[in-house]
């Protein structure tokens, strides 16, 4: 290229010069001809300290990842014969994870003959969306995946905002007779 458009380092144009003529106006200031934009007529050149420009991109670019924040995805998994109390204490766990502002995929494994009752496992994905419904929003949909059920919660909240705190997950009708095995709601 014989002939190049000229800028400063703090923006001032010297204008158009012969690409030997910048070259040696870089060297005679200590700093480098850098071409910004190739594709101008004629092409764009710059001239400053390309090693400080070079480190100045470096640690914007690491500020800009520092800033940024990272969102998991927690698991959390029930059985179709979970009780009452690990019930609660699971909701909290998913509580805790939606309060930091993590998603959360709430599972239910199937064992065995448990895979044919699908309905079982869909009801207590349900519970634990009406306990989460103040602070989360369902993100997925209750869904089969081998044996398998999930659903994935997000926050409602971003940002730093921190919701109410989300109500207990609703008792369990308590019946007169003790039974035998685990109690199972139908909502």
């Amino acid at each position: 290229m014989p002939k190049v458009r000229v800028v400063l380092e703090d923006g001032e144009q010297l204008g158009i010069l012969d690409t030997h003529d910048a070259l040696r106006r870089a060297e005679d200031l200590g700093l480098d001809l850098v071409e910004v934009s190739p594709r101008a007529r004629p092409p764009v050149c710059k001239i400053m300290d390309f090693g400080k420009f070079k480190y100045q991109q470096k640690r914007n670019a690491a500020a800009a990842k520092k800033s940024q924040q990272q969102t998991e995805v927690k698991e959390v998994k029930f059985r179709p014969k979970t009780d009452r109390h690990d019930f609660d204490v699971k909701v909290n766990r998913v509580d805790k994870f939606l309060r930091a502002g993590n998603k959360c995929k709430v599972t239910i494994m199937f064992r065995g003959r448990e895979i044919v009752h699908p309905d079982i496992g869909r009801n207590i994905l349900t519970r634990v969306a009406a306990s989460m419904e103040e602070i989360a929003q369902i993100e997925f949909n209750a869904r089969m995946e081998g044996r398998q059920m999930f659903m994935i919660l997000a926050p409602r909240s971003r940002k730093g905002k921190t919701a109410p705190h989300a109500p207990k997950a609703p008792p369990l009708k308590k019946s007169a007779p003790k039974q035998e095995g685990p109690i199972v709601e139908r909502i």
